[in-house]
């Protein structure tokens, strides 16, 4: 077995994947000032936000693709390109079309990192190693979702919705600086991919029943908490009354679930199979959302009502995501970048309908969180209960990276 990468190597891929969450979170506590910025209404400055997920959800296909084809280190350097290029547009935005646009380009240069730091890990750490690999980017994006909204927050109340960009392009420009100089390529040259052209490759990953469980579990258990997300900011501002810098503050307890859920599901790769992980994690997902719905209907709205059973939400992602994303990933070894590319286009897919069937049905109260969360719990306990109804064996898997 081949020894992993240098120390240097796994930090540089962990700072890439914290691309996403300057794209996405930093961006939620915006919300509430956009909408006044501009005088528009809730479901188009909701529209900003989700526009971001459907467009990376898109963009992560062909970043898996172009990866199997031409290489991880080109793509994924135009990518954090892109990024930049996104995050100076909206800056300086002078109207809502404007910052969609620029909102867009940001959502197609953030959209190589999760995919391309994923197939990277694959490549350099091995299919027995993977889980473990992932866990540990996983942790290490979750330190953006954790820093970005209280960082968002206090920039948009100090210094205005506007100063939020031009930290994401100072943040931004030393990601791609490290990419540059520490990323090497990690495609073997003997590694080819399957004849037939990417539709062909596309079917035959979704023809594997355990593949399509895997992704789409990942996706409904993203799509529970984006409509928590998505609907967290306008309830803490419109119904609580709370600021933004508050509303970062609560945030915290999303990503702390992800990290927790991440870290023992990084420390059980070799006792406890892929498929009861999923399992486990789908369950544990809906009982959050079920309990929270108890709470509002029986109880009534606090920030701890909204962002506590969040937290267990996230750490069911945690627990599971790793190892769907892992089973997906090793059901066509030759396609690994197409399947990572797929996985990340799932979740991004799922998590944008969900936030935006929230913006389309918001009526000032809870109930539509509610409604929409559950609703995608469900999808993702059925997913998550396929590939453990048909596991095979135990593979075993080793122990370190």
């Amino acid at each position: 077995m081949a020894a992993p990468p240098k120390l240097r190597f796994a930090v540089a891929l962990a700072a890439v994947t914290l691309i996403s969450p300057l794209a996405v979170h930093l961006y939620l506590p915006l919300l509430p000032d956009i909408r006044l910025t501009f005088g528009v209404s809730a479901a188009l400055a909701e529209l900003s936000f989700t526009i971001t997920l459907a467009t990376m959800a898109v963009a992560t296909l062909v970043y898996g693709s172009l990866s199997d084809r031409f290489g991880r280190r080109p793509v994924l350097l135009s990518g954090l390109a892109l990024f930049l290029a996104g995050s100076v547009v909206s800056a300086l935005a002078p109207s809502i079309e404007a910052l969609i646009a620029g909102r867009l380009v940001q959502a197609v240069g953030a959209a190589c990192g999760t995919t391309i730091t994923r197939t990277m890990a694959r490549d350099a750490y091995g299919a027995d190693r993977l889980v473990k690999a992932i866990a540990y980017l996983t942790m290490a994006y979750t330190l953006g979702p954790m820093v970005a909204p209280p960082v968002g927050g206090y920039i948009d109340d100090r210094f205005g919705w506007r100063g939020v960009f031009g930290f994401a392009l100072l943040a931004s420009s030393v990601i791609a600086a490290a990419a540059f100089f520490v990323l090497h390529e990690t495609k073997g040259r003997g590694e080819t991919r399957r004849g037939g052209g990417v539709w062909h490759d596309y079917w035959s990953l979704f023809a594997n029943v355990r593949f399509s469980a895997f992704v789409l579990q990942s996706g409904f258990c993203s799509g529970s908490f984006f409509a928590m997300a998505a609907a967290s900011p306008f309830l803490m501002h419109d119904q609580l009354g709370r600021s933004a810098t508050e509303y970062g503050l609560y945030f915290f307890l999303y990503p702390a679930g992800y990290c927790l859920g991440n870290l023992l599901s990084s420390r059980l790769v070799g006792r406890v199979a892929i498929e009861p992980m999923v399992l486990t994690g789908s369950a544990v997902n809906l009982l959050a959302v079920l309990a929270q719905a108890a709470i509002v209907l029986y109880g009534g709205l606090t920030p701890a009502v909204i962002f506590v059973p969040g937290f267990f939400v996230t750490f069911a992602q945690g627990l599971a995501l790793p190892n769907a994303q892992a089973g997906a990933m090793q059901t066509e070894p030759g396609l690994a970048g197409t399947a990572a590319g797929v996985g990340v286009f799932t979740q991004s897919l799922a998590a944008a309908v969900f936030a935006q069937l929230y913006g389309v049905l918001a009526d000032n109260t809870p109930v539509p969180m509610i409604e929409v969360a559950s609703f995608a719990a469900v999808l993702c306990m059925v997913c998550g209960t396929l590939p453990y109804l048909q596991r095979g064996p135990r593979r075993r898997q080793a122990p370190d990276i």
